[in-house]
């Protein structure tokens, strides 16, 4: 029987392989965590608030992660969202995009340089309440 901290995270990731490696490293970690492939499907479900944390690549299909963190930001469209929003990306942005996107989310990840452990680390490190 796996740990279990009682935190949820959606994954919105299309890249299988990288999915896998960290719902491998969080379900150890304690997290129960789903994983979305597609933009449109995961807004619907991270707009559902059934998350502590939602992985965002910028990069999926469909709904761009861009897209996805403006919606989640639009008190219009998504009113009661108390999830962390932390993006996950190899894409290199321009240093004005990045600022915007970094001001928008909770925290900022370059797949590259993170390993599935160091980044069920940076979610037991993360403070909720906040």
């Amino acid at each position: 029987m796996q740990p279990s901290n009682g935190k949820r995270v959606l994954c919105i990731e299309d890249e299988h392989f990288i999915s896998e490696l960290y719902v491998r490293a969080l379900t150890k970690a304690g997290y129960k965590v789903d994983v979305e492939l597609d933009g449109g499907e995961g807004l619907k479900k991270a707009q559902s608030n059934n998350y502590d944390v939602i992985l965002l690549d910028l990069m999926v299909p469909n709904v761009t992660g861009i897209e996805i963190l403006h919606a989640l930001r639009d008190p219009a469209q998504t009113p009661e969202l108390t999830a962390k929003i932390i993006i996950t990306t190899n894409l290199e942005q321009r240093d004005d995009v990045r600022a915007d996107i970094e001001k928008q989310a909770d925290g900022y990840l370059v797949k590259a340089e993170i390993t599935p452990n160091e980044l069920a680390s940076i979610l037991n490190n993360i403070d909720y309440d906040a």
